[in-house]
């Protein structure tokens, strides 16, 4: 006979032992029981993970003989607190093997029915990373107020009204007096009377949160009475609740700039007007022969912009061809700044355009001399002498650029890729072809017209412009879709940071009269010759790298791999399956349960859809509901489980048991001009009372969409059928807003409830909302609750509902019946 395990020979676990299963299963912490002797009757599964050993080989072994002699005396004063009847926690290094770990443990101890302790639950957390970041918070604190103190430019801190908090050397040196007087002034008392005002709104605009930060020139008072001009940027610190904390101010002196300002302004002036207002082209250089200014007509007669010209060599800019033998012309500047003379331009010669065409000129070149008579610079001058000189830069401009924004078009895309290649291969580099998307641009048509669209295209395309100072080429593909070309790529890393500059500028586009646009770009990336040689070639996979961008459901930037032509035919192929998926009844609707906060009691469901076929998840909704929204097929999808969840409801209600059913509503779904429509059925053909229903919509879907959804939100409030939004704080997070919209409820996002144990702020924040909301009227309800310690926070929070795996999955609407019934029947 085999002799008995540990297991048999010890006693078991207490009869009224309960570890929900999917906690035990699920939880990421170390999760077990331990009796008197500290010895292991229960252990969850993480422990295969952590110390890679089988949990029920655990069972029966005392805990130092598992954990090691080291760690347990760095917990014994926890487990000893414990087993004295306390609660007790433990946080602090624990070692796994030769790895030094942080780690958080919380020691419970359970009590018979006589009161006594006859075991221990433990949970053990690994919090490496986050002690790693608190460390480098402090670390990052120190180097602040370091660098406050000695930065070289002016630093100030002053209160909301306006008194100095704090300064640094730079200031005090500036205006000249010592730290402690200047703490005893504020704003006011430096301040020229005159830019007192102007200071005072924008600062007064900061504190009602209608900008950011904002820089101003003012005079300020030196403590000798003379004027000190500034520089002045200044930005607003707020606490978690959003109060004003203090005011940032970065000063610069610009009194000697102001003065030399002074100076030249009139010289300026005049030398400007004179050469915008004169017929011929004039381009200026420096003693180098690289371009300092081009008025207008030189911009147009050479396609070079005056911002993007300066700094390059003469001859890039002003290309000189002979007319009847087309060889390059040496350019008469050169020889007039040599010789110290005036040199025109001999014989028939040709201007090459940026673009490729050409037109025939006259030039007169002269040296630029400065008051001693040195020479500093040259000077071009010259006229183009075409009659069809205007005809031809229109047709050519029209044929290669797009009308809206005045880009290159993709006519000429192909050109400048295989102008970048010929250059890469030349010069032995790489180059780049970035594929940018602006996301759901057509939700901007749809709010705001396709007038308010072509402005945004205007102004999105200026700032992409506006970051590729260098050779880079920006073209407008079509739609909302742009192409960047990089000629010249050194490593990845740099087609990796411009496209992070890129994403950093186009989403902050805005335009004169839209409040808030809030778009988000997505870019793909592929790499001469890396992923390809040919230009086709190369296009094709920076939009294969683009699509999987979006089928991630993220933003940002992806370079093109060649994994990527799977994932994209796998996308495809979830396209076509589910095309036929509604029509073959595979396509399903679970419920999770919403509980009262207090009681547990299930007080309402929402209705989560999955995709199974011969009884196994086909595809995740993270999978195909993004191939749903990008292909259209979410709205009938979306009508069809509109329909099941009130159908769903209804019979709910017909067994005694009415409880609110919520759905989740897709933007292309709620922004649809059928949508009111659609729902007004649905509720008509079901028999289901409109209370009865929740939609659940996110917050830029609310806040973003204008009068016309506020409008549709009231339309559907005066039907009956509860609001609520979803993920809230991941979003807009503005609370003020609420009062303008019919919404009856809040779904606190799950990133929130989870980090509520571990995180003081995200603590503070969530019960903020919580108050803020339920002072507003609004029903609070926090969805991802999976421990009990969440729960709790919660509910003394004044969330109202909760919902999570802590309170049951998602599951078949007959599992879920089920449970009704045997709530009711309790």
């Amino acid at each position: 006979m085999r002799p008995p395990t540990p297991a048999e020979v010890l006693p078991s676990l207490p009869d009224d032992f309960e570890w929900p299963a999917h906690v035990s299963r699920g939880a990421p912490a170390l999760l077990a029981y331990l009796d008197l002797e500290q010895r292991f009757r229960f252990a969850n599964d993480t422990h295969r993970r952590w110390l890679g050993i089988d949990p029920q080989r655990l069972i029966g072994r005392r805990l130092i003989d598992v954990v090691g002699r080291r760690n347990h005396e760095l917990a014994g004063a926890a487990l000893e607190r414990a087993y004295a009847g306390h609660m007790a926690s433990y946080e602090g290094e624990l070692y796994n093997g030769h790895e030094r770990r942080y780690a958080h443990g919380n020691f419970q101890p359970d009590f018979d029915a006589d009161g006594r302790v006859r075991g221990i639950f433990t949970a053990l957390v690994d919090i490496t990373e986050r002690r790693g970041l608190e460390l480098q918070l402090h670390e990052s604190e120190q180097r602040f107020y370091s660098a406050f103190q000695h930065a070289a430019i002016g630093m100030a801190l002053t209160r909301p009204d306006g008194r100095f908090l704090r300064v640094n050397a730079a200031v005090c040196q500036m205006l000249g007096y010592r730290e402690e007087e200047l703490l005893a002034l504020d704003i006011a008392g430096v301040t020229h009377p005159d830019d007192l005002a102007a200071d005072a709104e924008l600062m007064t605009q900061l504190l009602a949160g209608e900008r950011e930060s904002y820089q101003l020139e003012k005079r300020n008072f030196h403590r000798d009475g003379r004027v000190v001009h500034i520089l002045l940027s200044v930005s607003l610190v707020r606490d978690g609740q959003g109060a004003p904390l203090y005011f940032v101010l970065q000063v610069q002196d610009i009194s000697q700039r102001k003065a030399f300002e002074d100076a030249l302004h009139r010289e300026r002036e005049l030398a400007e007007v004179t050469l915008r207002s004169i017929g011929d082209a004039v381009i200026t250089t420096d003693l180098q022969l690289r371009v300092t200014s081009l008025n207008p007509i030189a911009e147009a007669m050479t396609g070079w912009g005056g911002a993007e010209a300066q700094g390059r060599p003469i001859e890039e800019i002003f290309q000189l061809i002979d007319a009847r033998h087309g060889h390059a012309v040496a350019n008469p500047l050169r020889g007039a700044i040599e010789l110290n003379t005036i040199v025109d331009l001999a014989g028939k010669a040709l201007l090459r355009h940026r673009h490729g065409f050409d037109t025939p000129v006259e030039d007169s070149s002269a040296p630029i001399h400065d008051h001693a008579g040195n020479v500093i610079g040259g000077v071009l001058v010259f006229h183009d002498v075409s009659e069809t000189r205007a005809l031809a830069l229109k047709m050519i401009h029209l044929t290669q650029h797009d009308t809206l924004t005045g880009l290159p078009n993709r006519n000429q895309l192909h050109g400048q890729v295989g102008q970048a290649i010929a250059t890469a291969n030349r010069r032995q580099q790489r180059a780049a072809l970035l594929y940018i998307d602006i996301d759901n641009f057509k939700q901007v048509n749809q709010q705001h017209g396709h007038a308010v669209g072509d402005r945004v295209l205007r102004a999105f395309a200026a700032r992409l412009h506006g970051c590729l100072p260098g050779d880079e080429l920006l073209s407008r593909y079509g739609g909302d879709e742009f192409v960047v070309v990089l000629p010249h790529l050194d490593s990845v890393g740099e087609a990796a940071s411009l496209c992070q500059t890129l994403i950093n500028h186009g989403e902050q586009t805005c335009v004169e009269g839209v409040a808030e646009l809030g778009l988000h770009l997505s870019i793909g990336i592929s790499v001469y010759p890396d992923d390809a040689i040919e230009p086709d070639a190369l296009l094709q996979h920076a939009e294969t790298a683009l699509m999987a961008v979006k089928a991630q459901g993220l933003h940002g930037y992806r370079f093109f791999t060649a994994s990527m032509n799977e994932r994209a035919r796998a996308r495809r192929r979830i396209e076509a399956a589910l095309r036929q998926a509604l029509s073959q009844h595979e396509l399903d609707l679970h419920y999770q349960p919403k509980v009262k906060a207090h009681g547990g009691r299930i007080v309402g469901a929402e209705a989560l859809l999955r995709w199974h076929v011969d009884g196994r998840e086909l595809y995740t909704p993270d999978q195909f509901v993004p191939v749903a929204e990008d292909s259209g097929l979410i709205l009938p999808i979306g009508a069809w489980v509109l329909r099941q969840a009130c159908l769903q409801a209804q019979r709910w209600r017909d067994l005694g048991r009415p409880i609110p059913v919520s759905v989740n509503v897709s933007p292309l779904q709620f922004q649809h001009p059928e949508f009111y429509h659609w729902l007004d059925e649905v509720l008509e053909q079901s028999g289901l009372e409109a209370g009865l229903l929740e939609l659940e919509l996110t917050e830029r879907m609310v806040m973003s969409g204008g009068d016309a959804t506020t409008g549709l939100l009231q339309r559907i409030k005066r039907r009956g059928v509860r609001l609520s939004l979803d993920d809230f704080g991941t979003g807009y997070c503005s609370l003020s807003y609420l009062k303008h919209f019919p919404i009856d409820a809040l779904k606190i996002d799950r990133v929130f409830v989870r980090d509520l144990a571990s995180d003081r702020d995200t603590a503070t924040i969530t019960s903020a909302i919580i108050a803020m909301a339920r002072s507003l009227g609004k029903q609070v309800i926090a969805e991802g609750v999976e421990t009990r310690e969440q729960a709790a926070f919660l509910r003394h929070a004044g969330c109202s509902q909760l919902q999570g795996f802590l309170f049951g999955a998602a599951v078949p609407a007959a599992a879920f019946e089920e449970l009704l019934l045997a709530e009711r029947a309790q």
